[in-house]
């Protein structure tokens, strides 16, 4: 950041897809459930371990700033009815994918530690029924948490169940912060859940916060930093905060005038790179992604293995991702499938023995050669356009000529370099890359 001028901030500053797939949501139609057999039996990565996202949507209570597809109750009897769904869309699912294991399992939503220890522990129990997982040391088991809804005991417990891996959220430690988004969270039981995960032996914990929120500031950002890298999470994830009241209902309870103006949330931004990647020690992995030096994600962008899936940043290869819950996206083969959103749309789909699946895209030939550039760039930060060549059998300049031209304009900031054959994004770039990545979309 410090290398970065505030006016190109500016000038860069305009919504675009955070690229966890390609195409991404925005181009997902209806979608007939007989397309998701047919993908499964296509797919180029049948004889592969697949990659398994469970959903679970509610919430006891509501965080303002939320844009997540989100149930908010106390009820707890509701996880009970929706547990009993998930096993029939369990069942249905794994019936098309006989023999397959499981290298990678994610829990998230919502809250998923809505659901008790008990509902935990047989959801899992019910996913080994159907799935063989991987070894503990082979496999990557992760599920979000919310520090407020656990304890140590509850942490050893989602050990024992099988996770090896935990993301929190913490958004900001600032009392005044935390009263107007609604979530009061303390460093204490922050630090209590971290520390109990580390002697449970989980392999790794994620931070995620927030930037932009009502009454931040630089100096208030910077005590949650120096708060969050005392507790020394392997990964930090820093996310842009979008004030979309007309989209989102609980944002209309943040007023606009709280929050930071938009100079003082560019140098929030550039504060927690600088602090984070050059005072802190960690690998700035791109976007809003760091990671400590030792991290698997960290080595894995050294050694050009990083990739990205619908969770963010993997050091998995690509898998195929089979999805259950409300609102969760397959991505099988060429084909992106996503469930109906409602519950009672998915309650009422599987009660009649459908998949619940509502929309979703094929990936053709172009689509293809797109995501392979797209998703290269945004974890490489890198392109060997021969390769690309070879792989897909075409002229990267021809195919690309118009790309390639609205490129320049970031050579001419200083962003990247266009030289023998290769794109490289350099350090200051990477904080536009998902600019870049839409030059190719």
């Amino acid at each position: 950041m410090r290398q970065v001028d505030l006016t190109l901030v500016r000038k860069y500053d305009v919504p675009g897809p955070r690229y966890t797939s390609y195409p991404t949501a925005l181009q997902f139609a209806e979608l007939d459930e007989s397309a998701y057999a047919r993908a499964i039996e296509s797919s180029p990565l049948r004889d592969q371990d697949i990659s398994l996202y469970f959903h679970i949507p509610f919430c006891a209570t509501l965080c303002f700033y939320c844009a997540c597809n989100k149930i908010i109750t106390k009820k707890r009897t509701h996880a009970e009815s929706y547990l009993r769904l998930l096993y029939r869309e369990l069942e249905l699912k794994a019936g098309l994918l006989p023999g397959r294991a499981v290298c990678q399992l994610h829990f998230g939503g919502g809250t998923p530690t809505f659901l008790s220890d008990q509902q935990i522990g047989d959801l899992m129990d019910e996913v080994r029924r159907h799935f063989r997982l991987r070894d503990d040391a082979d496999g990557e088991f992760s599920i979000e948490i919310d520090p407020r809804t656990v304890d140590a005991a509850r942490i050893r417990a989602l050990r024992a169940a099988g996770f090896n891996r935990l993301s929190m959220g913490v958004q900001d430690f600032d009392p005044a912060v935390q009263k107007a988004v609604n979530r009061i969270q303390s460093f204490e039981a922050t630090r209590t859940a971290i520390d109990a995960a580390r002697e449970s032996g989980f392999r790794s914990v994620s931070v995620d916060l927030i930037y932009g929120l009502p009454h931040q500031s630089v100096a208030s950002v910077d005590r949650t930093l120096d708060q969050v890298i005392e507790l020394l999470p392997d990964r930090i994830s820093i996310y842009n905060y979008a004030h979309l009241p007309d989209r989102f209902m609980p944002q209309t309870r943040i007023r606009a005038e709280d929050l930071p103006a938009p100079e003082e949330k560019l140098r929030i931004l550039g504060r927690c790179i600088e602090k984070l990647a050059h005072d802190a020690g960690y690998v700035y992995i791109g976007m809003d992604h760091f990671a400590r030096p030792e991290d698997e994600l960290a080595v894995a962008q050294r050694e050009g293995t990083l990739h990205r899936n619908f969770q963010g940043y993997s050091t998995w290869s690509d898998r195929d991702l089979v999805a259950f819950g409300v609102s969760a996206i397959s991505a099988i083969g060429n084909l992106y499938a996503q469930n109906v959103k409602p519950l009672d749309a998915y309650t009422r789909l599987l009660e009649a023995g459908r998949l619940p699946i509502e929309k979703g895209v094929l990936i053709d030939a172009d689509d293809l050669i797109r995501k392979a550039v797209i998703m290269a760039l945004i974890c490489n930060f890198e392109l060997d356009c021969a390769a690309v060549e070879r792989r897909f059998d075409i002229n990267f300049a021809d195919y690309f000529a118009d790309e390639l031209a609205r490129l320049g304009g970031f050579v001419d900031d200083g962003l990247l370099d266009l030289d023998a054959g290769r794109i490289r994004v350099n350090e200051a770039g990477r904080l536009f890359i998902r600019n870049i990545c839409m030059c190719f979309d």
